[in-house]
């Protein structure tokens, strides 16, 4: 007869599943202050995978790429929403107090010990070529690809989507931007990468794909 009180081992999760289940958590509680934000960074997810794959990353760098991207704009949480939704221009004061989400965000993410570069990653998303970028002005190969990738996606949609502070500007207006800055302040490949998806219906893919869906 089986020992009901003897000690069984319990089950073991992969760490990725644990970084999994941690990045499903803070989106949890992401979701309770803010709904908008978190389905811009599934958005951006998607995009930024998509991209990741034209590029022929490794299986590694996408999914570090995806967990990035699920929770770039965490650090948002820290930021009251009449600001974040503010209609119009914002002041420089409420512009320097947006900018700091990129730290947060590295906070955040920095306190769980994440065995791919999520951290980082996040870190680095307003980072530009040319140095003009925050929240620490890197250069080049200072940024790491999955950065660099992530800028790119998470312009595109942000320019192409709806906003609660002003409708989309359109897909073509996206398109424009990343083309306008690309080599100064974008990668170019990833730019031209995205700009492949767009021109083979990617873009509408992207756009209705949950993130459920976007498995590696």
């Amino acid at each position: 007869m089986t020992d009901l009180t003897a000690p069984t081992e319990p089950p073991s999760l992969s760490t990725l599943t644990l970084e999994r289940q941690a990045i499903d958590a803070l989106l949890a509680l992401q979701h309770l202050i803010d709904d908008y934000t978190p389905e811009h960074e599934s958005r951006v997810a998607n995009l930024a995978l998509r991209i990741g794959r034209q590029l022929r990353l490794n299986d590694t760098q996408l999914e570090t790429l995806y967990l990035a991207a699920r929770v770039h704009d965490i650090g948002k949480v820290n930021i009251p929403l009449e600001i974040l939704n503010k209609p119009g221009k914002l002041s420089d004061a409420e512009f320097a107090l947006i900018k700091t989400h990129a730290q947060a965000s590295y906070d955040v993410l920095n306190r769980i010990a994440f065995t791919l570069p999520v951290a980082e990653i996040v870190y680095t998303h307003h980072e530009y070529l040319d140095g003009s970028g925050y929240p620490r002005g890197l250069r080049g190969e200072q940024i790491r690809l999955e950065s660099r990738i992530l800028t790119v996606a998470d312009i595109v949609e942000s320019m192409s989507e709806d906003r609660p502070y002003r409708k989309s500007l359109g897909l073509e207006a996206a398109l424009t931007e990343i083309r306008r800055l690309r080599g100064t302040r974008l990668d170019p490949l990833a730019v031209d990468a995205c700009l492949q998806l767009s021109g083979d219906d990617g873009a509408t893919a992207w756009q209705q794909e949950s993130v459920q869906s976007a498995t590696l």
